[in-house]
């Protein structure tokens, strides 16, 4: 079977854990807690981040966007399109989860309302895959782009890596 006619699931969960730690072409970087690589212009993205950094009080969960150096290189790594960002992608203990199983994993951690992602658990692999690709490939249509990277809340900022340095005044 080939890669793209592999789930991108599948790929992930199947790749080695902490295989980006051999990959020269993956800028070095602290994965001692899981990290959120999400498109920074996608509105719903950008906000889905805003609402996990604030009800993760335990400040668990890091975040860069797939447009930074990072981010680029480590959706290069795992085989993933650098420039549609088709998921958003999750590293956790070296290994990682893109789709929903991302957001199971999130959800497991921030439980409460969180833990909705978890109906489409029984559904099977595709169905789940269907459900998340109708959205991600309609997300700036329904919900909007902005130009650049947000900013995040200063409350979170050191959470996050590769953060855009502020315009100069």
């Amino acid at each position: 079977m080939t890669p793209a006619a592999t789930s991108i699931s599948a790929r992930l969960a199947a790749a080695p854990p902490y295989s980006y730690r051999a990959d020269p072409a993956v800028p070095k970087f602290d994965d001692s807690r899981p990290l959120i690589i999400y498109d920074g212009v996608c509105v719903l993205c950008s906000r889905g981040m805003h609402a996990i950094a604030k009800r993760d009080t335990v400040a668990r969960i890091r975040f860069t966007s797939a447009q930074s150096p990072l981010g680029q290189a480590l959706f290069v790594h795992y085989g993933l399109d650098p420039v549609v960002f088709e998921t958003a992608l999750l590293l956790s203990e070296g290994r990682a989860f893109g789709k929903l199983d991302m957001s199971f994993e999130v959800g497991r951690w921030l439980g409460g309302s969180w833990r909705l992602f978890d109906i489409f658990r029984p559904l099977p692999r595709a169905a789940q895959d269907r459900a998340y690709d109708l959205i991600a490939k309609n997300r700036y249509r329904l919900f909007g782009r902005t130009a650049t990277c947000q900013l995040p809340d200063p409350a979170w900022r050191a959470r996050v890596i590769d953060t855009p340095a502020p315009p100069a005044q």
